[in-house]
């Protein structure tokens, strides 16, 4: 869990709290908290209260976008702090093309792991 910067934050047009997930998911907070903990999820501190939110685009009804948590732990094991990969997740790539959240969205997963996978190269 980190504090990201305006840059970042203006890449990501909406956001979740962690309560909103829970009820989406039909599960308490708690095991909200535990994929965040597990790093299946990232949470950052913003707003006035400095409420945990995870960005919107990371949920897909009822569960999180497959092929996230491979991504997210592709991206650790290059070195990536939470922001870093947010950054990433959330820039325009021409090649794909959107972003690679985008990309996960819309079931491209193995297009974005591949890129995740070049960068540790």
């Amino acid at each position: 869990m980190t504090e990201i910067d305006a840059k970042t934050d203006a890449l990501i047009p909406a956001w979740l709290h962690l309560p909103d997930i829970a009820e989406m998911f039909d599960v308490e907070v708690t095991r909200v908290r535990q994929l965040v903990r597990d790093g299946t999820l990232i949470a950052v501190r913003r707003g006035e209260n400095r409420a945990l939110q995870v960005p919107a685009a990371f949920i897909d009804g009822t569960k999180v976008v497959k092929g996230l948590a491979g991504t997210l732990t592709l991206l650790r094991d290059d070195g990536f702090s939470d922001e870093e990969m947010l950054e990433w997740l959330f820039t325009p790539d021409e090649t794909l093309p959107g972003t690679p959240a985008q990309a996960l969205s819309e079931n491209r997963g193995t297009e974005v792991k591949r890129r995740a996978q070049a960068l540790a190269v």
